[in-house]
């Protein structure tokens, strides 16, 4: 096994307990986040410089804009109110193990994971329409005149946990580079 795939097998590791940690507790703790970004960027500079294929900065250099540029969009949910800073430190991990373009897919596949399991979850409650109106509701009236928009109590907003997508999103990405990834 060449190092890429280890790292590429630690990156399912780390996603994977968090998703167990994040669906107990709702947490992903620093430890696991912060430990996986810095294995990722010592794990891909070791591995430049041992193979010699590329200088070590800028494999390190890879694995740090893998881990920003993956942390970039559940940041930006984050300062929405939309996320957890423990999503956003999660992608930051998957991003410095993955490098950008498996990172960025892992996090296309999260998303899409996501989607299916809160629209699953959302119609085995009997909720599905009613969140789906509300949500329309949300997209239509910045559209509308202020004195026509309909308000939509924050209490019946819907919250999920992103720790199980981002383990499925980044097992489905792994799997997809996984041959590529020597």
């Amino acid at each position: 096994m060449h190092v890429a795939q280890g790292l590429l097998l630690l990156a399912i590791g780390v996603a994977g307990v968090a998703a167990v940690l994040d669906l107990q507790s709702g947490l992903i703790p620093n430890w696991l986040t912060l430990s996986g970004f810095v294995i990722g960027v010592v794990g891909h500079a070791a591995a430049a410089r041992v193979s010699g294929h590329e200088p070590v900065l800028v494999a390190a250099g890879f694995a740090v804009s893998g881990g920003l540029v993956c942390a970039l969009v559940p940041a930006l949910l984050f300062f929405a109110g939309g996320g957890g800073g423990g999503d956003v430190k999660l992608a930051l991990a998957i991003g410095a193990l993955c490098r950008p373009m498996i990172g960025i897919e892992a996090l296309f596949y999260s998303f899409l994971a996501a989607t299916i399991l809160a629209l699953a979850r959302l119609a085995w409650e009997g909720k599905l329409f009613a969140v789906l109106g509300r949500s329309l509701a949300l997209l239509v009236n910045p559209l509308r005149a202020k004195a026509k928009q309909k308000p939509v109590p924050t209490e019946v907003m819907t919250w999920f946990r992103m720790g199980p997508a981002f383990a499925v999103g980044t097992g489905v990405a792994v799997f997809v580079h996984w041959g590529a990834a020597r």
